[in-house]
């Protein structure tokens, strides 16, 4: 596959529109929402355009590539999914399991630096930017220890989409901090889920409370 390398800026992440199949659906209430199906999609080509456009903003932060990682990628999608099929966008999986035990399951040897995850109708380089609009999220893109990244998603049949990004490094061994932390956009007049409904902590958390969970 020929990947073309996407020079991005925080706040302006361009697509092709010919790359990218948009449908307008109605909501039920007035006007339509975009949907981004992202189905129709090669899956890698997603994968190498979300890292490559990564890649271009951590390089104006002085940060090394990161490159996809197959474990990585797998803790990310069973997250994504389990995500689909809770309908909430929160770090802990339906069997109680934390990013650092998803990722463990998925045979990763590395340290986890962190998850990201957003609820969303937008396109993968959109959650990508929205990501870049928070610190939290923003410090996980950019975090200078990272060498390794997983991506996946899932898509609900109303078009949502349910994103995951994971950061880790398999550098040389030193104390790891894991910061996750969540972005959630959703149609104007729609009412978002709400992690902390139950009880469920937000923001960042240390690699030494996931592990006490």
């Amino acid at each position: 596959m020929n990947r073309a390398t996407l020079t991005l800026f925080a706040g302006t992440l361009a697509l092709a529109a010919c790359a990218i199949p948009i449908e307008n659906v109605g909501t039920g209430t007035p006007g339509t929402t975009q949907v981004y199906r992202i189905d129709r999609m090669d899956p890698a080509a997603v994968q190498f355009r979300m890292v490559d456009s990564m890649n271009a903003l951590r390089r104006r932060h002085a940060a090394p590539a990161v490159k996809l990682n197959s474990q990585l990628n797998a803790a990310a999608e069973t997250h994504s999914r389990d995500m689909l099929r809770q309908n909430r966008p929160w770090h802990f999986g339906s069997d109680g399991s934390s990013p650092l035990e998803r990722i463990k399951r998925a045979g990763y040897t590395g340290k986890l630096l962190g998850e990201n995850i957003s609820e969303s109708f937008e396109t993968e380089l959109q959650t990508l930017n929205a990501w870049m609009e928070a610190a939290e999220t923003r410090d996980v893109i950019l975090d200078r220890a990272a060498r390794d990244v997983g991506f996946s998603w899932a898509q609900d049949t109303n078009g949502k989409i349910w994103w995951t990004l994971i950061t880790g490094t398999t550098a040389a061994p030193r104390q790891v901090v894991a910061q996750v932390a969540a972005v959630t956009t959703v149609p104007d007049g729609a009412a978002p889920a709400d992690p902390a409904s139950d009880g469920v902590p937000e923001g960042g958390f240390s690699a030494e409370q996931f592990l006490n969970q």
